[in-house]
This record gives structure tokens, C-alpha cells and sequence, in this order.
């Protein structure tokens, strides 16, 4: 089965979208690009703390490191699902993308103030707050890259805004670091005080240069269905993309890892930068490759690479192991990251992307809030005389049982749209 090739929906848009100088690149999509990147500058700023200050700040244990990164990342799955479905029936993108990077924006210093107030209860509601902000626009935000890019460059489209996604990464941990550096007693709590600044300027770029292109009035004036209608194709990635998820942990616990293996507070921040500079310098040109050889044995790759990479941080017996792992794990997020929601936008109708888009995320979410726990329970679990950590080990198992699931789905080559 063949998908429908729709080659002139991009042409047919009455949006104009000015040149740029990036071929394929539509202006929204550069914007959003640089609004993901200022985001993400705030957001990865705090991502190497978040598990030293959770366990050793406040005294916490791994097991309630999974259950909170496992219901900040799940709380908001639904609601992913239903953002998008919405987006979809008012055919309106910006919105949710605005409110979703303020909320975002707001929830980070709630986590700071833990320390203070109320301890790791703080911690999982400013978590929660902020993983609904990344619910209620990621979807929407998805289908607009989608919508602004001709269908013969979307792999390249998602590869730039993954790739400047990341760069603002690489930014953030950095930023971090040199605070540390010149004020070496500056409380690790207060760095979730600084991060709102650049989360405010990603709001600000957001509410006034992206652009919602318009769009034929296709919806029923009935309110959206819960349950679109989509191929055979399509419920058969989404259930490899769950079997994935499974074993697909917080990168918390990689974090934690690292630090058990001996490496120090700026040799992980170093190390997780080391990790997003890998994505950033790659996923632009993955991405354009999935435009070229079809996105399945791209996001294949992607998996065995991943496989490799959990089980190396199981097998792990010293920090100097961490520096590799972590770059080659920053390969398994260029090789997927993009190449996974270019493929969605490729199997579904134009006017559903963003509920499909939403789907994913619902279903990969739940199955993370899973992958945290297990991970979280079988932490101090070995196996192979202490040779292997169970918790991780999960991970390699889960990626290597959804591939023959994967190569099974019947989709089209990126070349054709």
C-alpha cells in the first residue's frame, strides 16, 4: 500500500512564507528554531542539576527520581493528544505553541524553591507544570513545521529545528557551567530563578514572528473526535513506537549513572553538552538523509545505536566510559528525533497531523511513565555477578524487540513526500 502523495499542499497555501537563505526552510520554520532554542537553553540549563538536586540536595532516592520525572513526563500525554486534536479542528497552531512555552516559562522556578519550602513535593509539581507547558504546544508545534514545509524537505525541516533545539542544549548546560565557574558558591537553587530568563525570551520570539499559515476550512463544526481515523500503517508504527518506549528512561537516570560511576557535578554538565553538540552537528543532515532513503531504516539505526548505548551505561565500570557513551547516544537522537515526526506527518491527511502528531506523544509518554519506574525499581538491581545494571539493561531489550515491528510497517519512501 502506497500513502497518498500530496506534493501541492504546500504550493496551495494562500500562506506566504518570505524566502530564506537555508533551502527548504520556510521562515516559520527557522523562527521556531530559534524560539525551541532559547527554550531549550532554559530547560537543559537545569536538566544535569535536576537529579543531583533531587538526590542529593534533598536526600531523595533513585525510586522517587523515577516516580517524579515518570508522572512529569506521562501527566501531560493526554493532554498532548487532545492539544493536538484541537489545533487540528480550529486549524489554529500559534496559540497553543505561545501558552505552552509560557507555562513552561513559569513552572521552572517553582522547582527552586523546593529547597525552602516544601521539598521534593515543589519539585514534581514545578516538573508536572512544566512538562503540560511542552504538552500543550509540542503537537501543535509539530503540525506547523509540518504545514510550512514542502513534504519533499520535511526530514531536513525537523532536522534544523532538532539540530537549533539542541544547540540551545549545548547553551544551557554552558551557561551553568560558567555561572559555577565565576561564582563557585552560587546555590545550585537558584539556578532555576536564572533559567526563566531565556524561557520568557522563547515566549516572546513565539507570540510575535511565528505565523499560523492559513488553511481550507476542512473540519465539521462538530467537535473533534477523540479516535481519528488513520491506516493500518499508521497504528502499526505507533505500536513499535510504544515497545520502544518502554524501555526508553529519563536520561535523569544516564545522568545518575554517570555520577555512580565516579564522574563529577562539571564533568557530567560537560559530558550531556558533549551529547547535545553530537545531535546538534548531526541532525540536520539525518534528516535530510531520511528525505533521501525513507525514514524506517533511518529511525532502525537509530534503535540499534540506542541498544548499544543502554547497554554500554549498564556494562559501564568507570566515568571515563561516560564521555563516549554519551556521544554516541547524541548520534541515536539525530538519527530518530526528527525522523520519527517527519514519518507521522508523511502517513497522515494534512488536516489530522496534529491529533496523530499528539497520539504519538500520548502513547509514548504512558509508556515512559513504565520505562521510569522499572528503571527506578531495578536500579540497585545486577545481574552477571554485578557485571550488568538491570534498570538500563531494560532499555537495550525494549529497542531491540520493536525493531522487527517497525520494518514490518509498509510506508513510503521520504523521496516520495
Amino acid at each position: 500500500m502506497e500513502f497518498p502523495r500530496d506534493t501541492s499542499e504546500f504550493q496551495r497555501s494562500r500562506f506566504k512564507f518570505r524566502p530564506m537563505k537555508i533551502r527548504g526552510l520556510s521562515r516559520n520554520v527557522i523562527i521556531l528554531g530559534w524560539v525551541s532554542l532559547l527554550n531549550d537553553m532554559a530547560s537543559e540549563m537545569l536538566y544535569p542539576v535536576i537529579p543531583i538536586f533531587i538526590t542529593k540536595t534533598l536526600g531523595a532516592s533513585a525510586e522517587l527520581l523515577g516516580l517524579i520525572e515518570g508522572v512529569a513526563e506521562g501527566g501531560g500525554s493526554i493532554l498532548r493528544w487532545l492539544t493536538g486534536l484541537f489545533s487540528d479542528r480550529f486549524r489554529r497552531r500559534k496559540p497553543f505553541v505561545v501558552w505552552g512555552y509560557f507555562l513552561s516559562a513559569l513552572a521552572k522556578p517553582v522547582i527552586g524553591t523546593a529547597k525552602y519550602t516544601g521539598g521534593w513535593p515543589l519539585i514534581l509539581a514545578g516538573r508536572v507544570g512544566d512538562r503540560i507547558g511542552k504538552a500543550i504546544r509540542t503537537s501543535p508545534r509539530d503540525a506547523l513545521i509540518a504545514d510550512s514545509t514542502d513534504p519533499l524537505h520535511r526530514g531536513l525541516a525537523f532536522g534544523f529545528h532538532r539540530m537549533m533545539d539542541t544547540i540551545g542544549a549545548i547553551a544551557g548546560p554552558l551557561s551553568l557551567l560558567a555561572i559555577l565557574t565565576f561564582w563557585p558558591k552560587f546555590p545550585l537553587a537558584w539556578i532555576f530563578f536564572v533559567a526563566i530568563v531565556p524561557g520568557l525570551a522563547s515566549v516572546a520570539v513565539a507570540a510575535v514572528a511565528v505565523e499560523d499559515p492559513f488553511h481550507e476550512p476542512t473540519a465539521s463544526k462538530a467537535p473533534p473526535r477523540l479516535w481519528q481515523s488513520h491506516s493500518s500503517s499508521f497504528w502499526l508504527f505507533i505500536l513499535a513506537m510504544a515497545v520502544f518506549a518502554i524501555g526508553n528512561s529519563a536520561d535523569s537516570f544516564l545522568i545518575l549513572r554517570s555520577t555512580n560511576l565516579g564522574l563529577g557535578f562539571r564533568g557530567v554538565i560537560l559530558a550531556y553538552a558533549l551529547f547535545s553538540a553530537v545531535f546538534a552537528a548531526t541532525a540536520t543532515q539525518l534528516g535530510r538523509l531520511s528525505d533521501r532513503i525513507g525514514r524506517k531504516p533511518v529511525i532502525i539505526a537509530g534503535w540499534l545505536v540506542f541498544a548499544g548505548v543502554y547497554l554500554g551505561f549498564s556494562a559501564a565500570r568507570s566515568s571515563a566510559e561516560v564521555w563516549g557513551l554519551f556521544a554516541v547516544y547524541g548520534l541515536y537522537q539525530s538519527l530518530t528525533d526528527g525522523v520519527t515526526k517527519a514519518m507521522i506527518a508523511d502517513v497522515v491527511e494534512p488536516h489530522q497531523r496534529g491529533g496523530a502528531i499528539g497520539l504519538f506523544y500520548t502513547v509514548t509518554g504512558v509508556c515512559q511513565i513504565a520505562a521510569n519506574l522499572i528503571t527506578g525499581r531495578l536500579w540497585n538491581v545486577w545481574l552477571l555477578n554485578h557485571h550488568l545494571q538491570a534498570g538500563l539493561l531494560t532499555g537495550a531489550i525494549a529497542a531491540i524487540v520493536a525493531i522487527p515491528v517497525l520494518a514490518i510497517v509498509r510506508a513510503r519512501s521520504a523521496a516520495a513526500g
